[in-house]
């Protein structure tokens, strides 16, 4: 194997992983009831299928960009996610990908989750 393709292998194993800790590294700077939604609703997107790794790691970065931004600005949850989370994560994610089977369970606990990050 020569090392253009081992590094090529090296990047697809380590580049997800460095995005994945650096935007873990980022929820976690989050405040409180920010963190609290963004969780759930990264445990929401779980269920979706990306289309690929890259597609993947963008759709979080942007999500805590846009939690980020939110509580730089004093922007309550309810105001980016509004009364429906789960039609608010839905159509985000299609941004991303093509989606998967939610089960209704999945679309309580978001609900009941960002309930509790708003109250």
């Amino acid at each position: 194997m020569s090392d253009v393709e081992k590094s090529g292998i090296i990047a697809k194993v380590i580049g997800p992983k460095k995005r994945w800790r650096a935007y873990k590294a980022r929820v976690k700077e989050l405040p409180e009831n920010y963190r609290t939604a963004v969780e759930a609703i990264e445990r929401y997107t779980m269920h979706f299928v990306p289309t690929d790794g890259d597609s993947n790691a963008s759709m979080f970065e942007d999500l805590v960009d846009l939690f980020e931004q939110a509580a730089a600005d004093g922007t309550s949850i309810r105001e980016i996610v509004g009364d429906a989370p789960v039609e608010f994560v839905e159509a985000f994610v299609q941004n991303y990908s093509e989606g998967g089977y939610v089960p209704p369970r999945a679309r309580k606990r978001l609900t009941d989750d960002i309930e509790r990050a708003t109250s």
